[in-house]
């Protein structure tokens, strides 16, 4: 579930065209940057039920993908081997599967913190965290789709979220194999087939409850959107992909220029990937996103003028298979952006006119064949400071007193997976530094340590 339970109603926030008092421009900031530890992408059994697979054919352990469900993704998630429906007549103009491509997910949390934040409770159990309905499968030959609607109990309804629409045909160009196609979605990196863009990467589900970060690059977070661009894989080892997004928030038909993507955002993928004799797997590649908002994101800043990011990623992945169906894999991110905020600034809302904010994360694990897996993971923030950007006057927890953006933490997680589609976590984060500091990071006692999260999740799909 993309994104998390609770991304929904963050993103219409974030995108609210609506104007807002600064001290919630860095709430809205901080709930954006939740995603980073919320983000939950999976595999859902009518691909199972439509391939006659099981899970592991696609999955190592999900949501990471073997070779064959990068193939099958890129595909358009159009493989079958069930009974299919087909039209009559010479044309045919119809062919579907008999079995509905339905699945459903819930997911179940509880978060324990090292530190009860003031007036809030502590141990919290969220039934459901969220509950999830998929329609994900062929539509028709070469077109395909994922798509999901979540319940989340912080929202209490159900609203869109993940969406992928495809259509994939294969093709040689220099005598080389080439699978190319359209995508439809709604966030950069919805279309990827590696755990190193932003709907994808680790932490793949996390608390709800639990406080985050105030600062996290926009490719992260960009949401209430939509996307049409084009992919392709040529020679197996080189993939393309660039998709224009344009801003799309819910419950608005017709939002307001302010607030909103000036014209369209462009994102663009570049990777290459291989195997080596010792069936070893490398990925190496590079994402960019570059947007601009009419009175900055929040709709607050000085009319007529722009906020604008440019994001710059690295990536990479590692797997090496071991005996006995294990496997390590390994994920790394760098991501750099550049923020012009003339909008905010005029308004007073930043104190900087320029500022750059740079993210590392990485994560490594060892699989025990299906069954389970340890996953250790590290991720820091770092940045200019800005005062006014990173305060946040409504929620001293959220607040940055010397105005760094600066955060790290180690996060260490342990799966068992009794069945192939259930799964049981144990994950902690443990926080070295929170909003700019060590120790008393908010100017109201609070430590970086007392961030620290113990949560457990139980995630069953069927």
């Amino acid at each position: 579930m993309r994104h998390c339970s609770a991304v929904t109603g963050i993103l219409s926030l974030y995108s609210s065209p609506s104007a807002q008092p600064a001290g919630t421009q860095t709430t809205a900031i901080l709930a954006l940057a939740l995603y980073l530890t919320t983000t939950a992408a999976l595999a859902v059994p009518s691909f199972a039920r439509q391939t006659g697979m099981a899970c592991g054919a696609c999955h190592t352990i999900y949501p990471k993908l073997t070779a064959f469900g990068r193939d099958f993704k890129l595909s358009g998630y159009t493989m079958a081997n069930t009974k299919q429906i087909e039209g009559t007549g010479t044309d045919k103009h119809l062919k579907i599967n008999e079995i509905p491509p339905l699945s459903a997910m819930l997911q179940v949390g509880f978060t324990h913190l090292n530190k009860e934040i003031p007036d809030q409770q502590n141990n919290n159990v969220e039934f459901p965290q969220a509950l999830s309905l998929y329609y994900a499968g062929e539509i028709s030959p070469h077109m395909g789709t994922f798509l999901q609607v979540t319940y989340s109990q912080p929202d209490d309804n159900f609203s869109f979220d993940m969406a992928d629409i495809r259509y994939a045909k294969r093709t040689t160009l220099g005598s080389r194999d080439m699978l190319y196609g359209v995508t439809l979605n709604n966030a950069p990196g919805m279309e990827d087939a590696w755990n190193t863009t932003p709907a994808w990467t680790f932490p793949y589900t996390a608390s709800d409850t639990a406080p985050g970060p105030a600062a996290s690059p926009l490719v992260n977070n960009f949401m209430n959107v939509a996307g049409l661009g084009g992919y392709a894989l040529w020679d197996d080892h080189w993939y393309g992909a660039v998709t224009f997004y344009r801003s799309a928030p819910l419950g608005q038909g017709a939002p307001s220029s302010a607030g909103s993507v000036s014209n369209v955002a462009p994102y663009a993928r570049f990777a290459w990937q291989g195997y080596f004799s010792n069936r070893a797997y490398l990925e190496i590649g590079t994402y960019a996103l570059y947007a601009d908002f009419l009175q900055g994101m929040m709709a607050a800043g000085t009319a007529g003028q722009y906020d604008k990011y440019t994001d710059l990623a690295l990536d990479a992945t590692y797997q090496l298979p071991l005996n006995n169906n294990r496997l390590l894999s390994m994920h790394a991110i760098y991501i750099h952006e550049n923020q012009t905020l003339d909008s905010s600034f005029a308004a007073g809302l930043s104190s900087n006119r320029n500022n750059t904010l740079e993210q590392f994360r990485a994560d490594a694990n060892y699989e025990f064949g299906h069954d389970g897996q340890i996953t250790l993971g590290y991720f820091k923030t770092w940045g200019d400071s800005d005062p006014i950007l990173y305060r946040d006057s409504t929620e001293a927890v959220n607040n940055s007193a010397s105005g760094s953006p600066n955060s790290a933490a180690f996060l260490a997680e342990v799966d068992y997976l009794p069945w192939e589609n259930t799964k049981f976590s144990l994950q902690y984060t443990a926080y070295t530094r929170f909003n700019g500091g060590n120790k008393n990071y908010n100017g109201a006692g609070r430590n970086a340590s007392d961030n620290n999260t113990l949560y457990l999740n139980s995630w069953f799909m069927w």
